[in-house]
């Protein structure tokens, strides 16, 4: 299993950072005529929502699940008040995206709101897709697992879609990195607890789409950043390209809009899946941050 706890990180971070360049373009042809296929790290384009960021790097998803990852690390274990500490000086001068929920949840701490108060109403995935580093450090802990992926969510999208998002996230995780497809898992995971109401409604859509197009599934569902579009997203792409994590992020980016969160789940889960092997070595190896990532995995790793 250690290798694919590794390879689940890595692909979720290197999920972000391929969708840098294309980031919130929601008209595909723009992405076609513009950029062309991105099936390599590339620098934003001018006049797009990251200008800040080289190739490589993240945009404010990956950044933000960086810090998760050294909090991680350097506390020697999930405690909300670590991570936002380092999520609040994180973001003193920080030269990123701001969105919506980062500026809500920066109001709420400056207003004297604690950690689990603090939250934004937002809908986002993102809020939810920063947690592998959370399956890498309790992923012989399941419950722990889950406490910390919703508290963590709900520190900045306090939203009960994306809080469920997060448990429906680590649930099928932790299921494929014991052996399971995720498409078995997605079954698995929904049908003890997740079947009802809209949540289950947003799964079925993404599984009844797998035999569609991507693009046109994606756009279908809506290429924003809720998760009553973005969840079907991500189920759509792993079912459809179970065995196939580079084509799986590569297709996201080209669908358009909120690649990066999307892609850091579809990374996480395929990464999982698949092993290191699955990720191109060319993505690894343009990843600014890899040796960093690395070195705070084997600081987790350390007793």
């Amino acid at each position: 299993m250690t290798e694919k706890l590794s390879a689940m990180v890595l692909a979720s971070f290197a999920a972000d950072s391929l969708a840098l360049g294309a980031h919130w373009i929601y008209d595909t042809g723009e992405i076609d005529g513009q950029i062309g296929r991105v099936d390599q790290l590339l620098k934003p384009p001018a006049n797009t929502f990251h200008p800040s960021k080289q190739k490589g790097e993240f945009t404010h998803y990956g950044d933000q699940t960086m810090v998760l990852l050294e909090s991680l690390a350097t506390s020697r274990g999930f405690t909300l008040e670590s991570f936002s500490g380092s999520w609040r000086e994180f973001f003193e001068g920080y030269d990123g995206y701001f969105d919506h929920a980062t500026k809500e949840t920066l109001e709420s701490f400056d207003a004297g709101k604690g950690p689990d108060k603090s939250g934004s109403t937002s809908t986002d995935l993102g809020g939810a897709a920063r947690i592998a580093p959370l399956v890498y450090r309790y992923a012989d802990d399941l419950d722990v697992l889950i406490d910390s992926a919703k508290a963590q969510t709900a520190m900045t999208h306090n939203h009960s879609q994306v809080i469920r998002s997060a448990e429906f996230l680590a649930r099928v995780t932790w299921q494929v990195l014991r052996g399971s497809t995720p498409t078995a898992a997605i079954d698995t995971v929904t049908r003890e607890g997740f079947k009802r109401g809209d949540f289950g409604a947003f799964v079925s859509r993404g599984l009844d789409s797998a035999s569609k197009d991507t693009r046109q599934a994606i756009l279908e569902f809506g290429q924003h950043c809720g998760t009553p579009a973005a969840l079907p997203a991500v189920i759509h792409l792993m079912v459809r390209y179970e065995d196939d994590l580079q084509t799986a992020l590569v297709e996201n980016v080209m669908a358009g809009g909120d690649s990066a969160a999307r892609g850091m789940v579809v990374g996480m889960i395929l990464g999982a899946h698949l092993g290191t092997g699955a990720i191109p070595e060319s993505w690894l190896s343009d990843l600014s941050h890899r040796e960093r990532i690395e070195a705070h995995l084997k600081q987790i790793d350390t007793p």
